[in-house]
């Protein structure tokens, strides 16, 4: 005879033998999320009531304790936070204050990108108030996760026209206050061989003010040239962004120059400028980004802005000159009547204008005009598309010598491809880009002799970049943005190709970061 209670674990077990609907399950699971998010929801706005019920009461902020910054020097972090202790304040904060600064801080921790994000921030209300002012105390725990201090890893990059193996040794945190030793090898199909090293440090805490030291070897093939070029050398700069959000570098470049490996068809002109040459420069750039994407702007401008003195006083080397160089870009969204939101279509303009000024005289008094390693090239799929690598401007034979005076720009029309969304990277492109390229030449043609002329040439290369037309291409193509660089495959017409220039009719793939 079976006990009712042998029946009742029979039952138990058939119950857990038999499986549940899953639709069940799925409806019970997003009824627990449900609730879940409707609990957390209702405290977010519980909290932010009581924040707003007591935004203007006074506190005071008595200490501030960084967990676990193991590698991380006590004084660097101190002259973050330290700041804001109430005892270095000429008045109470409130509530609302006293959140912003501790926000504004956590948010600086990030920037030095040693931490993982987010940075976590907790407010502990002390239950004795403040001895000097009587105010409610907050104590502030600030909880962090250091990243690796040591990354190594290697690949592939893809940038102007180039592509190359590499590998690199990043050390972060080297001496605990964000500094980050840097150490770079790669291989490439213009670059043959560059090894690199920089260390920079931020300066007094300040993650948008830092100082940099760098030193480079590399050996680059110039095809369009017919020569190889050694680079050995270094640099120091300063980077800094102003309070309205734009970034300047100033620093000092200190180059040994090699043009070797010359191919039997080399050019008189580069045959010229063969051999050893120093640059010893200055430099200063100024960059203002407000594109609401830097590789495939929809909304915005950009300005940037860098100039270099080279050779001039005390600074030596065998070549002198000023070089400045300016661009500009802007993007609007063209809006689709019928559509709501982003339409994906936009037009976008850019323009490029540079011009290089000599300065010194050679050994014979005579003005000492550029070197073919110091001028302005132009034309390629990410410069002006629709003409080979370098195709613009003087040509001495098959090579490309450069010029010293120039101005490019661009009109290009976006639109995303049918069923593919305005969401998505990618892109149909209309475009018409043209430019001009030329080397510093009198009124009548003829190279400058002396200081009075180059004033002149300067002046007539100037006004005869706006005589004509320039070099024109125009075309359509695909353009994918990528995080790590704009993929663009063209199919490119030259219409207007001046006399010496290369166009390039058909497909045409740029790979690279800036375009114009």
């Amino acid at each position: 005879m079976s006990s009712p209670l042998a029946a009742e674990d029979e039952g138990i077990f058939e119950r857990l033998q038999h499986r549940a609907d899953p639709k069940v399950l799925e409806e019970q699971e997003q009824a627990i999320n449900d609730r879940m998010h409707a609990i957390y929801q209702k405290a977010q706005v519980r909290l932010g009531e009581l924040i707003d019920q007591n935004s203007t009461l006074p506190c005071a902020v008595s200490s501030i304790h960084v967990l676990n910054a193991t590698h991380t020097r006590r004084g660097f972090l101190e002259r973050i936070f330290n700041p804001m202790l109430s005892s270095n304040q000429k008045r109470p904060y409130t509530l609302s204050e006293a959140l912003r600064e501790v926000s504004a801080r956590a948010d600086k921790l990030n920037r030095f990108d040693i931490f993982h994000q987010p940075v976590s921030v907790y407010l502990d209300q002390s239950p004795d108030a403040d001895v000097q002012t009587g105010l409610p105390n907050f104590d502030v725990y600030v909880s962090v996760k250091e990243k690796s201090r040591i990354l190594l890893k290697t690949g592939t990059d893809l940038g102007n026209t180039e592509g190359s193996a590499y590998g690199n040794l990043l050390w972060r945190n080297v001496f605990g206050g964000a500094e980050n030793l840097n150490l770079n090898a790669s291989l490439g199909t213009r670059t043959k061989s560059a090894y690199q090293a920089s260390f920079d440090t931020p300066i007094l805490s300040d993650p948008d003010f830092r100082f940099e030291l760098g030193g480079i070897v590399s050996t680059t093939q110039k095809s369009w040239a017919s020569h190889e070029e050694g680079l050995k050398g270094g640099w120091g700069k300063l980077r800094w962004m102003s309070q309205s959000g734009d970034r300047h570098e100033f620093g000092y470049n200190g180059f040994w120059r090699q043009m070797t490996g010359l191919a039997e068809n080399a050019s008189p002109t580069i045959r010229a400028d063969a051999g050893d040459s120093v640059k010893s420069s200055l430099f200063h750039s100024w960059t203002k980004d407000r594109r609401d994407s830097p590789l495939l702007p929809a909304n915005g401008y950009y300005l940037r802005a860098v100039n270099e003195l080279a050779g001039w006083g005390p600074l030596k080397g065998d070549v002198s000159f000023w070089k400045s160089e300016v661009e500009t870009q802007g993007a609007v969204p063209i809006p689709i009547p019928g559509i709501k939101g982003d339409s994906g279509i936009s037009f976008t303009t850019g323009f490029r204008a540079g011009l290089l000024y000599p300065l010194g005289l050679d050994s014979a008094s005579r003005p000492q005009l550029s070197r073919a390693n110091d001028r302005f090239l132009l034309g390629g799929p990410t410069d002006v598309r629709g003409f080979r690598l370098c195709g613009l401007g003087p040509h001495d034979g098959a090579d490309a010598v450069g010029g010293d005076v120039y101005a490019a720009g661009s009109a290009n029309l976006l639109f995303p491809l049918p069923r593919v969304g305005a969401e998505k990277p990618l892109r149909l492109q209309a475009f018409v880009n043209g430019g001009r390229l030329m080397p510093l030449r009198t009124a009548q043609k003829t190279t400058p002799t002396n200081n009075a002329e180059v004033k002149e040439a300067m002046l007539s290369t100037i006004s005869e970049i706006g005589n004509g037309l320039p070099s024109i291409a125009a075309g359509i193509g695909l353009v994918y943005a990528h995080p790590a660089a704009r993929f663009e495959l063209n199919f490119s017409l030259p219409l207007v190709l001046r006399k010496g220039e290369e166009g390039r009719k058909g497909l045409q793939l740029g790979i690279g970061i800036n375009f114009l």
